[in-house]
């Protein structure tokens, strides 16, 4: 009798192991999200969702956007997560995303979503353009810490610039496009052609330019503002600058890839994206959010956030990335890191 109940206790377990199996569900999601956020934010969704299984193919948010315009007419990904919303918008015209209004949408601002009524991207947060100075390299080097974009046209930069390629990072799509919608076309491409003279290096990702100052190979790098923090916190002689301009910035924002079977995990892994719990956990680095979560704006930001970002015509870079794009590296590209 023993025997028996031991066998049907172990029946039991090994069918429920097999149920469970069989039961979970396996979610392929691509995301530009910087590598140290990602495990902190999966955490909270595994221990929501352990019946799904995440697979995350990362990279920077031009390469995301190469690989989903390439897997066009045999999409791989479920979703996509954490990357530019002008890319999301060029995945859209290309009939590529399934429109879907997330739980909770009505929290979400205006201008952190598609403006149609069943959205086709979401906004979770917005990145902004900083500049990573090294302070002991600066000073080293008897270099002014530059305040605005006008200043880093300064001769005395010549070779000291590291800035991100805009056809392969997503913070040097949103730099470039926010010096030629502040300055117009004409006078904004003379900038560039002037800040070219400067720059040492252009890298395929955005956060390289400020790993690069953070370790001191060149005192200055055109980058984003977390990833300024974050080098500082681990302990490199990184200060933040935020340009007076203003700053260039784009949406991370979230979509549902079209497919012929879309699985029920991706739509509640978009619920749980803007859910709040995740919510406040971007807003410990990032103090603009797609709503308010009533975290404190993290240290280093400017008091009045939202005021820092520039006017930002999302449809007109969107509409315009590939001439601007192309018009970039017809100019500049002979300094771009090899791929």
């Amino acid at each position: 009798m023993k025997k028996l109940v031991k066998l049907l206790a172990f029946f039991t377990a090994a069918t429920g192991l097999v149920f469970s199996s069989v039961q979970a569900e396996d979610l392929l999601v691509y995301t530009a999200l910087e590598d140290d956020e990602i495990p902190r934010y999966l955490a909270l969704f595994k221990k929501s969702h352990p019946e799904i299984n995440v697979k995350i193919i990362r990279d920077s948010t031009g390469i995301v956007t190469a690989k989903l315009l390439a897997e066009k007419d045999n999409p791989r990904a479920d979703v996509v997560w954490g990357t530019a919303a002008t890319s999301l918008m060029l995945c859209d015209q290309a009939g590529m995303v399934e429109p879907y209004a997330p739980k909770g949408i009505e929290k979400v601002a205006p201008k952190m979503k598609d403006f149609n009524k069943i959205p086709h991207w979401v906004g979770i947060k917005a990145w902004m353009t900083g500049f990573c100075v090294n302070t002991y390299e600066v000073r080293d080097l008897e270099l002014p810490i530059p305040q605005n974009f006008d200043d880093l046209l300064n001769p005395v930069y010549k070779g000291h610039l590291v800035m991100p390629n805009p056809a392969s990072s997503g913070t040097g799509f949103l730099t470039v496009s926010a010096i030629l919608q502040m300055k117009g076309e004409e006078e904004g491409w003379a900038y560039l052609d002037k800040l070219h003279e400067n720059i040492a290096r252009y890298t395929h990702s955005g956060s390289k330019p400020c790993k690069i100052a953070g370790a001191g190979e060149l005192p200055i790098g055109i980058s984003f503002a977390y990833r300024g923090f974050m080098q500082k916190k681990k302990g490199e002689p990184v200060l933040t600058v935020f340009p007076a301009e203003g700053s260039g910035w784009d949406v991370e924002a979230n979509c549902l890839i079209r497919k012929a079977h879309i699985k029920p995990a991706a739509k509640t892994f978009l619920d749980w994206a803007i859910s709040e719990p995740v919510m406040k956990e971007y807003a410990e680095v990032y103090p603009v959010t797609a709503y308010a979560t009533g975290a404190p704006i993290p240290d280093g930001f400017p008091r009045n956030p939202g005021a820092q970002l520039i006017e930002n015509d999302f449809q007109w870079a969107a509409k315009n990335r590939m001439r601007i794009l192309k018009e970039w590296a017809s100019r500049y590209d002979g300094k771009s890191d090899a791929k």
